[in-house]
């Protein structure tokens, strides 16, 4: 008998154009899960709205968002690709686990306190609880894995805690969903500040590079990141900067960082930053070649999510109509 494929589950926030760190950390390893395990992904455009968003730019970007992903490798004929909008079953799960989530656990979510801040005038409710949310796009699909980085672990923990109370009291109902961590996905910082993850959102355009920056644009990121005065192109703890563009170089050309300090040994910062860029542009050109295609190809695109929402729709109604039935639901 055929083994069956373990399910993966990950979703990315259609907030603007994916920066180099989201390409490196989750989105390049996406297309090679797909032959490995079975693929669900989703364009998190119910997340997004935890901060005020313009709603025409939320509708562009979320078509973006998809056509970047097909761009980045991931075929529609092995994975389910989806809006989750798109599937309503998503926010109904999320009442049934907001109804079986101790208040306690969501006051401990440390993204809660760090985008309060960040964002004071408009600490909202669904900022507070789309843990939960999270928790309801991973259970409805019953996925095993999902790929969490680091400020992610607390969600997926949340997940798990909610999926074992859910089990214990209704019986078995979720599968119980463990961490994926990519063994090659390199936490990309700031260009600008290398003690800080890389972010979009940082008001700093020279910190971060963006998916479709062009060539000239990322070379003059790079030739502006923060190194150091000591010139010597080797990783270590106190050189922040300098080792993370190695990691990008590493995680661009495969080479580990013995060979990155033996290539640039007796060269100076600027012709490595130089080959940092090379390696960046190399990569994402062909990129950007595909997504300018399928984004152009509007008949495609919107069949493609078309197909992925009724694919993931019709898992996900399986699951909800379960969940319904063990809370006491009346179902017609």
């Amino acid at each position: 008998m055929e083994q069956t494929k373990k399910r993966i589950l990950s979703g990315i926030q259609p907030t603007g154009t994916f920066t180099l760190g989201n390409y490196v950390g989750a989105v390049r390893n996406w297309g090679a899960l797909q032959d490995d395990y079975e693929c669900v992904y989703m364009v998190a455009n119910m997340h997004a709205i935890t901060v005020r968003q313009t709603p025409a730019d939320l509708r562009r970007q979320t078509r973006e968002a998809a056509a970047l992903l097909l761009a980045c490798g991931i075929d529609p004929t092995k994975s389910i690709l989806f809006v989750q909008s798109h599937v309503p079953a998503h926010a109904e799960l999320s009442w049934v686990l907001g109804c079986n989530c101790p208040f306690g656990d969501l006051t401990r979510m440390h993204q809660f306190k760090e985008k309060s801040a960040k964002h004071p005038e408009d600490i909202n409710a669904g900022l507070f609880t789309y843990p939960v949310l999270m928790a309801a796009d991973i259970l409805i699909y019953n996925a095993d894995l999902v790929p969490v980085g680091v400020d992610q672990k607390q969600h997926l923990e949340l997940a798990r805690n909610i999926a074992q109370r859910f089990n214990f009291v209704y019986g078995d109902t979720f599968v119980v969903p463990d961490g994926y961590i990519n063994k090659t996905g390199a936490k990309i910082m700031s260009l600008q500040e290398p003690e800080k993850k890389m972010s979009k959102s940082d008001t700093n355009v020279n910190s971060f590079v963006l998916m479709l920056d062009d060539p000239d644009t990322i070379v003059r990121k790079f030739k502006r990141a923060v190194t150091d005065s000591d010139g010597c192109v080797c990783a270590s703890e106190s050189k922040p900067g300098v080792t993370n563009l190695m990691s990008i170089y590493s995680a661009f050309t495969g080479k580990d960082f013995a060979a990155i300090e033996s290539e640039f040994s007796g060269k100076g910062y600027g012709e490595f930053k130089m080959a940092v860029a090379e390696s960046v542009i190399d990569v994402f050109a062909p990129i950007q070649q595909e997504y300018k295609r399928i984004l152009a190809d509007k008949e495609y695109l919107d069949g493609v999510l078309t197909e992925g929402a009724q694919r993931a729709g019709s898992m996900a109604e399986r699951t909800l109509r379960k969940v319904y039935k063990k809370v006491g639901f009346l179902q017609l």
